[in-house]
């Protein structure tokens, strides 16, 4: 896409005066929105203010709304909840109590407000932005605003950030909180895993989401559970017999645990609520197991909020800053939301009724409706759980007669045993027989292979790193090999699952085709790398879980550097000369820099961080903290920076080093990678199935794939997951450096540079369109979005 890009110095906020409030439920990741929209505001000139309580701040008044500054914000990024406070506000609902709040605005000239909060604190603000005009009026017949006021700040501007756990708002993929509630629902149930295999144990989890199922959906997809309750889709009548058949079905298959989500609002049926003790007397009454119930409650909105979250709410919360400086009065109130990867504006009363027209669906029985209603994510979320958890009976699966075979290829990444599960699984049920190769493509020509059953891949959604095994060998030098055990075991396609090693692997056998026809099948590529680097995808399968993993490393640095003041941190992180992980890092952890190869530095700007980082020990923030990805320069080392600024910072400021080094690929997979993992892996799953019937020759009774598209990469670009050839991909690497000759996230760049006081350029030319709330049709949610 040509476009001139459309840089924000021309936005200035000077004159302008923006309050901040979060309101309703807290979420974790609300703190990091209010960080950015205070620095970005600040940035831009604005004047900022808190409001404290919420709404109610607004209409009490006084040391409820406060000018901030720079420093106000510092060290709140990875604290949970809100620093400023949430309450419920009966008074706001008063015409009486918003002539106070539009009082207390005018005395301090606020005229654009930020509203963090759920779709009630955003319909609320709507119709207070709606009445403002009015509102100013009778103040001034009150003789409270003189008519130069009225005049001068005619108008309200309003931008919606939706904070809210249950990401039940409609418009957006993700509502600031959900991923780090998640992150809580996934320890626990990782935790209480280990306790009911030791004793042959059923839990019954009940999470959180009165009107919404998304929590207990996506944490039934991420830990395999056995059966889950939501409200948007009540069971059918007769559940109870199917669930306790499924449940003894699967103790007979050695399965010693058996885990049952039930979400606060799930409803059967006629409506009646499903209750987590229902659901234990029942698995008593009629099976006998040792069941417990486990409520997970308040713990779900607790915590430090993920990785994922922080960079979403930094995002938005720059995005509504700049969306505040180009509102007009004729521009409706908008919400930013995320759609894909890429942050969107929307008109929040077109949310909002969408959002209500879900429940109304629920209320009159409409549950199908509802379902589509919720978008294509949470609807491709439904239908990969029923995929994945109920093997239908043998004698009612379809026969095929074809041999798909799984391999890992590459560094481990969290999220691939997920992947290779969801793989296995759907394999199963479209009739294929499913083979697993041990350790990549050299454990493939020493005939490593074995056929895999639905019940050998069970609990393997929360197991880190590669239990198949996994090998950097690439196949051109075992050619011969791998082809005669692909002839040997009739292998009609393969799945590959790895980084940019499986990119280019399967770059190879596109290429040995002429020369060995049992290269001839269909052949997709996973992306799962921790770098990730691989060309073709915005993300790779345990990106997340490395970023977490760094993170969390860096906030416990960061509060060690706290207590012993006057310190900087230089940590090196991984990723090749991929600087995804060290540039989110430290967007993530509110980092000072991040060197990266993908931008190249000179003695010059190492000169300035350092300056900068002396003129910051002058202020109250007297710590540091510097991000460097392990090849981002051969000369400038991790070694050499830490010298040189030892060196520069005498007297100033003491300098550490940390190489983060093999953590960032162990531990469990996070929330994001299992769900990532399984989505892309069932939906790969089905494109096979599908080639192998377009490519399946019957009067020869074989498979003969020779073109382009039957070798194909999955990724998701921005907003959808696109299949394509590896053999396109070619003129979009930088095979020396192992990858992508453009990167999305390049953009995100300017925006740590801003949140840690760097003047720089920032191109907005994306961010700026109002959008629509659209419905995709049946078909798109097949291709689209995840």
């Amino acid at each position: 896409m040509d476009h001139q890009p459309k840089f924000f110095e021309n936005l200035s906020g000077t004159g302008k005066a923006i309050g901040v409030l979060t309101s309703g439920g807290d979420a974790q990741g609300m703190n990091a929105a209010v960080r950015a929209v205070v620095r970005m505001g600040i940035y831009v000139k604005a004047k900022v203010y808190f409001v404290y309580e919420g709404y109610q701040g607004m209409v009490d008044g006084g040391d409820n709304i406060v000018e901030v500054s720079w420093e106000s914000v510092s060290s709140i990024l990875q604290v949970g909840g809100t620093v400023i406070g949430s309450a419920r506000c009966k008074s706001f609902r008063t015409r009486e109590g918003r002539l106070q709040a539009a009082y207390n605005l005018v005395q301090r000239g606020i005229t654009n407000l930020c509203v963090i909060g759920g779709d009630g604190s955003l319909t609320g603000a709507n119709l207070f932005r709606e009445e403002w005009s009015g509102l100013l009026e009778e103040l001034a017949q009150k003789g409270k605003i003189d008519e130069e006021a009225v005049k001068r700040y005619a108008y309200l501007n309003i931008v919606g950030m939706v904070g809210s756990i249950d990401n039940d708002f409609c418009g957006t993929d993700m509502t600031i909180g959900t991923d780090s509630a998640l992150h809580r629902i996934i320890e626990v149930v990782d935790a209480i895993m280990t306790t009911a295999q030791s004793h042959q144990r059923t839990f019954v989890l009940e999470v959180m989401g009165r009107h919404c199922g998304y929590l207990a959906l996506v944490s039934a997809l991420a830990c395999g559970a056995d059966w889950v309750f939501i409200p948007e889709y009540p069971p059918e009548e007769g559940w109870e017999d199917s669930m306790c058949v499924k449940l003894s079905e699967n103790r007979a298959r050695k399965k010693r645990l058996n885990i049952i989500i039930v979400a606060e609002g799930a409803i059967d049926c006629h409506n009646k609520p499903i209750t987590s003790e229902k659901v234990k007397d029942l698995v008593v009454q009629r099976l006998g197991f040792d069941t417990r119930v486990t409520i997970l409650g308040h713990v779900q909105r607790g915590g430090t909020p993920s990785a994922f979250d922080r960079i979403l709410a930094s995002r938005m919360g720059v995005e509504a800053v700049l969306a505040l400086l180009e509102a007009t009065p004729a521009t409706p109130a908008c919400v930013v939301s995320l759609s894909g990867n890429q942050a969107v504006r929307l008109p929040l009363m077109e949310c909002v009724q969408m959002t209500q027209e879900v429940q109304k669906a629920m209320d009159e029985g409409r549950f199908v409706e509802a379902v589509r209603l919720r978008g294509t994510s949470f609807e491709n979320n439904l239908n990969t759980y029923k995929l994945l958890s109920h093997k239908k009976p043998d004698a009612e699966l379809p026969k095929t007669n074809f041999n798909v075979a799984v391999l890992n290829v590459g560094a481990p990444a969290a999220g691939m045993n997920a992947a290779v599960r969801a793989a296995v699984r759907v394999g199963i049920t479209e009739g294929h027989k499913m083979f697993a190769v041990i350790d990549g493509f050299e454990g493939f020509a020493r005939g490593k292979i074995k056929e895999i059953s639905w019940g050998d891949v069970g609990g393997w959604t929360g197991q880190g790193g590669s239990i198949l095994g996994t090998k950097r060998t690439l196949p051109a030098k075992y050619l011969e090999k791998i082809a005669d055990q692909m002839r040997t075991n009739n292998i009609n396609a393969l799945m590959v699952i790895g980084g940019f090693e499986a990119y280019e692997s399967c770059l190879q056998l596109h290429e040995a085709r002429s020369r060995f026809e049992e290269f001839c099948v269909p052949v997709c590529v996973l992306p799962a790398t921790i770098s990730n680097n691989v060309p073709g995808t915005d993300l790779s399968i345990g990106a997340d879980t490395a970023l977490n993993a760094i993170v969390e490393t860096c906030d416990r640095i960061k509060q060690s550097a706290s207590g012993t003041k006057r310190r900087v941190f230089i940590i090196e992180t991984m990723g090749g000369y991929c600087g995804y992980l060290a540039n989110m890092g430290a967007l993530a952890a509110g980092a000072d820099a991040a060197y990266i190869f993908e931008e190249q530095f000179d003695i010059r700007e190492l000169q300035a961080n350092v300056e900068h980082l002396t003129e910051k020990m002058k202020t109250s923030i007297q710590r540091g903290l510097v991000l460097r990805n392990e090849n981002c320069n051969e000369n400038y080392t991790t070694d050499f920076i830490y010298q040189l600024y030892s060196e520069e910072g005498k007297g100033v400021f003491d300098c550490r080093k940390n190489v983060l080094g093999h953590m960032q690929q162990g531990g469990a997979p996070s929330p994001f990678d299992r769900n990532f993992g399984t989505k892309i892996s069932a939906k790969a799953m089905q494109w096979i199935s599908r080639k192998l019937k377009e490519t399946y020759r019957k009067e020869e009774g074989k498979v003969f794939a020779n073109t382009d598209d039957s070798v194909c990469l999955l990724g998701m670009r921005r907003r959808n997951l696109v299949f394509q050839p590896v053999a396109e991909l070619k003129t979009e690497t930088d095979f020396v450096h192992r990858i992508p000759k453009e990167q999305w996230w390049l953009k995100l760049r300017p925006l740590m540079k801003i949140l840690a006081k760097y003047k720089t350029s920032y191109d907005v030319s994306d961010s700026g369109q109002l959008e629509h709330v659209a419905m995709r049709s049946p078909k798109e949610a097949e291709t689209g979005a995840i």
